[in-house]
């Protein structure tokens, strides 16, 4: 086997939280620091409390050359760290990460970009920090900009543009001046759809030429798209490695284990508490994982500390992309009558239209008899995912596998009448019939 082109051995990240930084001390603040000690010596308190937290923690793995690696986590879990320290922003603590190549980095928004800088001098700006000499950023400069559809304010200070605009022109420079190594953090976020199918389509071009790519997301359609292997890290240790596919699964099972099972959320007024949402199949069998056009059932489990009168109650669900439908008991004119202690409330969706290679997120939230006052403010509460391929549904383009992570995912039946006399109808979901298409 060829040597790897990333080595990570044993890599630490170690930070200092509470302890304020030495400075030397002037009559004011002696002044005005005094009123504040009494008060923590009246309390028995202390100033600042000096604490280290791993941020990593014994991190080591190999990436080969043309892999697409996913990395996924809760926030907080350590991977953003990870990726400052393969971009040499950060030192480790501990261990050591050997990168063979050049590294482009997309971390944060303007990640690289001199403010004050135009778009055309940040473009030459990045090839030079990459080692390119001036006539391979030339060769490239029309394709960067023409990527990053800004050619109308390429000539602007890159401080006066955009969220938008800056992601455009921050990944279009990273992925065009030909790293070895591309990094990318959740900032693609900050695109519009369209934008991110784009750049998800460049990447797979840049893993298909042999460079290696890093990609951090919480879509775990969009990364298992993606990537063929994932790392998961949790608490700052590497949880799993492997297939795409495994990974994800593991993850999302603990995930709802985690969230889905033993969350409580209470109402604002503290007379009714939500302590468990779980999700079940047709079977009944409880799971966070189903197919396309199956039913699903969402059960709430309540306890009302005193009588609670007709409240209405609503469940959502949402992707990436916003909200995609719900059932909402204001809409449809019907409430339970009072609750008392405990209980619970079903809702069943007889046909899933949701494509597969998504997570998805269940949001509840209630409301008093008036159906005014909030009981519940909008809360995510659970979330599940959507398995199979975009042929089990009725999809056969030869593009379908690769859009279905990205594209709107609520699907409906629908028919193309052709002007050759074909027709075709298209997914049969919410039928109950057989996948596929029709074609008569």
């Amino acid at each position: 086997m060829s040597s790897p082109i990333i080595k990570v051995e044993n890599l630490g990240k170690k930070y200092r939280i509470g302890a304020p930084v030495e400075r030397y001390p002037t009559l004011r603040d002696a002044i005005m620091s005094a009123p504040k000690a009494f008060i923590r010596r009246f309390r028995g308190g202390h100033a600042y409390q000096d604490e280290t937290i791993w941020a990593l923690k014994d991190i080591s793995f190999e990436v080969q050359q043309g892999e697409i690696v996913g990395i996924i986590g809760r926030n907080g879990a350590g991977k953003t760290t990870l990726l400052k320290i393969l971009s040499r922003i950060t030192e480790p603590t501990e261990g050591y990460a050997d990168i063979r190549g050049r590294v482009g980095s997309l971390l944060e928004v303007g990640t690289g970009f001199h403010p004050e800088l135009t778009g055309r001098e940040n473009i030459y700006l990045n090839g030079a920090i990459l080692g390119m000499k001036r006539s391979e950023i030339n060769r490239k400069f029309d394709e960067i900009v023409a990527f990053a559809e800004i050619k109308k304010f390429i000539d602007t200070p890159v401080k006066r543009y955009s969220s938008g605009m800056y992601v455009r022109l921050a990944f279009a420079v990273a992925a065009h001046l030909e790293p070895e190594i591309l990094l990318v953090d959740e900032v693609l976020a900050v695109g519009d759809a369209a934008f991110q199918k784009k750049c998800l389509g460049k990447m797979g071009d840049v893993a298909t030429e042999g460079r290696t790519v890093l990609f951090v997301s919480h879509n775990m359609g969009t990364i298992q798209t993606l990537c063929q292997r994932v790392i998961w890290i949790e608490d700052g240790r590497i949880e799993m490695d492997g297939e795409s596919e495994l990974v994800i699964k593991a993850y999302l099972d603990r995930l709802q284990k985690h969230n889905g099972f033993t969350r409580v959320l209470k109402s604002l007024n503290g007379e009714i508490e939500i302590e468990r949402v779980i999700m079940r199949d047709k079977n009944g069998e409880i799971t966070n994982i189903f197919r396309s056009g199956v039913p699903i059932t969402i059960e709430i489990y309540y306890f009302a500390k005193r009588p609670v009168s007709r409240p209405y109650f609503w469940i959502g669900i949402m992707s990436r992309f916003g909200p995609l439908f719900a059932a909402n008991m204001l809409l449809d004119g019907i409430r339970p009558g009072n609750l008392e202690g405990r209980g619970r409330i079903r809702c069943t969706f007889r046909a899933l239209p949701l494509l597969p290679q998504q997570i998805y997120i269940v949001r509840m939230g209630g409301r008093k008899a008036d159906g005014k006052t909030l009981l519940f403010k909008s809360t995510e509460v659970t979330h599940f995912r959507v398995i199979g391929s975009a042929r089990d549904i009725g999809f056969e383009g030869e593009l379908a596998e690769t859009l279905v992570g990205s594209a709107i995912p609520v699907v409906v039946p629908y028919t193309w009448e052709l002007p050759d006399g074909r027709t075709v109808s298209v997914n049969s979901l919410c039928k109950g019939e057989k996948y596929g298409n029709e074609k008569s």
